[in-house]
């Protein structure tokens, strides 16, 4: 190997906050996002479960459960990693849950719920429904759309047809309602599938109203966060529901809510195939969602992030990070929850877990290159924090794709250059190639998903697609994109011209649906190139392979490579970043 190209590659991963223009510093303290902390959670579960601590609940006559001592430590390593107190309980609980904690045990004394604990070992206030927010899609709304549409039914008398003032003296708040036919057979189970439903809905409409995609589980769960304020959320049904014991109302809020979100009767855990009965999963978080304290809304689309760890997550709106596109750093947690359930189920089996991330990169993301350096960099940020089995995983699931991107670029930038093309040509050149694989790849799964031969080409993509020109818009083009896109399917041609000022603002308000069909032909690639931020080592390896040859001084490096990188260049920071790691590489071949 030439001593540029290795002295490229060492200062390329010298310093992992050179890897990304997101600002993952930041991240370790909580600010803006809370991903970190979901790291850390889980490897603070993984280590408990391995060593043996049992993490069910139970209604056991004792004053501490060991559960009890996990919360602890899991919201201790939420709030290490920058969560405020209400954000590590919901975390915490949420990750719990998805480790095989049950969420709610016993009626009444001794009777113990998942996400309560967490709120009162956390010293955080219960706020309701009500004040709970979304999580942020573009814009969000609160549980206030959930509690007002179940209120609005209830004065409207339909959602029980229980007149509570006709109940007898002796039958009200005791046993014979409570564990009877008035109860168990017909009170809780309408108060919860009715309730839940209208709830559900309301949220649904108030999404739409306000310029969201509705986000089906994040509807469905606060639907049955809401109606479970009101009914016995621990109560028996009737043996025509379910199985004694295990069927309760809950369960029949949970199943209120998926029908009225449309959800999938079962989901499965991405890379598993572990499944999930949806009624049970919405009814079991939606009893966790209602006793907690008041999460903000970085701590809630955290929560939102837990779940894309579901194959479905992209079909039922949960979050970003199970891909296939690849998200922002700040948003990935799914693979920390993957890795803590094959950690778990495999006792500790670090090797089985990465190859499980290593497959699911390959499987469902449309640049897993670009995809596993992403867990690699945000694992390693998280390390800073709290090591662990998780980060361990995901570490090693990963390095050997880095490895090979950087010497990879390495090579081709130390032989472009010999052969006399300037840095600017090389890096514009990487930055073609990615967007070809992106294009074959959008290519294949929009084919694969509807059963047609389609195309996808980005014909344009710049800055400054409707604001002024300047040199800000003209260098970081993922603020105001100007993209065009062609597309054809079987033979017959679309062509979507400034996609982002005109054609989907035209078809949105128009409620063109001929249009609006067509678009995600063309939002899926163009976001997907809008969202390169997140890995610059386009930028950071050419940069440092000039600097190390001395054919150019670090700054100048720097400014040529971003200057070429009209796609990975999607928001500032590279010019810094490129800088700092070519003077290393200087640095470094000085010294070989």
């Amino acid at each position: 190997m030439d001593k540029e190209v290795y002295a490229a590659i060492m200062a390329a991963t010298s310093d992992i906050d050179m890897m990304t223009n997101d600002r993952i510093e930041a991240l370790t303290k909580g600010h803006g996002m809370l991903n970190i902390a979901v790291t850390c959670v889980a490897n603070t579960i993984a280590e408990e479960v391995l060593r043996g601590t049992n993490i069910m609940l139970t209604d056991h006559n004792v004053q501490r459960l060991p559960i009890d001592d996990v919360l602890k430590k899991a919201i201790a390593s939420a709030e290490l990693a920058g969560a405020d107190p209400a954000n590590a309980a919901l975390i915490s609980a949420a990750m719990c849950y998805m480790a095989g904690t049950n969420a709610q045990a016993g009626v009444p004394a001794g009777n113990r719920k998942l996400g309560a604990m967490a709120r009162i070992i956390a010293r955080v206030d219960r706020c309701g429904v009500i004040s709970i927010p979304t999580p942020k899609v573009n814009n969000r709304i609160s549980g206030y759309a959930a509690v007002k549409a179940l209120y609005d039914d209830i004065f409207d008398n339909k959602i029980s047809r229980i007149d509570g003032s006709l109940l007898p003296m002796g039958v009200g708040g005791g046993p014979l309602y409570g564990h009877g036919a008035l109860g168990e057979d017909i009170g809780f189970p309408e108060l919860a599938t009715k309730g839940a439903n209208a709830a559900t809905l309301g949220m649904l409409k108030a999404y739409a109203n306000v310029g969201m995609p509705p986000s089906p589980i994040i509807a469905a769960l606060f639907g049955a966060a809401a109606i479970l304020e009101i009914v016995h959320p621990d109560s028996e049904v009737g043996e025509q529901y379910g199985e004694f014991m295990k069927t309760n109302s809950a369960y029949l809020a949970g199943l209120g809510a998926v029908e009225a979100a449309g959800l999938p009767k079962k989901l499965h855990i991405r890379g598993t195939g572990e499944e999930y009965d949806t009624a049970r999963l919405v009814g079991d978080l939606g009893v966790i969602l209602k006793d907690i304290g008041g999460p903000s809304v970085v701590g809630m689309i955290a929560f939102e992030e837990i779940l894309s760890s579901f194959e479905e997550s992209l079909a039922i709106g949960a979050g970003f990070s199970g891909g296939p596109l690849q998200p922002p750093l700040g948003h990935m947690a799914a693979d920390a929850v993957l890795a803590m359930k094959v950690l778990i189920s495999t006792r500790g089996d670090v090797e089985k877990a990465a190859d499980r991330l290593k497959e699911i990169k390959d499987k469902f993301w449309l640049e897993p290159e670009y995809a596993k350096i992403a867990t690699n960099t945000i694992a390693r940020k998280a390390e800073q924090v709290q090591r662990g089995p998780v980060t361990k995983a995901m570490i090693l699931a990963t390095d050997g794709a880095r490895a090979k991107a950087v010497y990879s670029r390495a090579e081709y930038t130390y032989e472009q250059l010999k052969a006399g093309k300037s840095l600017q040509e090389v890096v514009r050149a990487l930055d073609d190639e990615k967007v070809r694989g992106v294009e074959e790849a959008c290519s294949a799964v929009f084919s694969g998903m509807m059963g047609k031969k389609i195309t996808v080409k980005v014909t344009e993509y710049k800055g400054c697609g409707r604001r002024k020109a300047n040199g800000f818009l003209q260098k970081y083009c993922g603020f105001d994109t100007d993209a065009s896109v062609e597309a054809t399917v079987d033979g017959q041609k679309i062509v979507l011209e400034r996609l982002s000022q005109k054609v989907i603002p035209e078809a949105v308000l128009g409620k063109n649906k001929e249009l609006l069909g067509a678009i995600p032909l063309a939002a899926v690639p163009v976001t997907e190139l809008q969202l390169s931020g997140h890995t610059i080592v386009n930028i950071i390896v050419p940069a440092a392979v000039a600097a190390a040859m001395g054919k150019l001084t670090p700054k100048e490096a720097a400014k040529e490579a971003v200057a070429g990188a009209y796609v990975s260049s999607a928001i500032p920071g590279g010019m810094q970043r490129a800088e700092e790691v070519a003077k290393r590489a200087a640095r470094i071949y000085a010294e070989l």
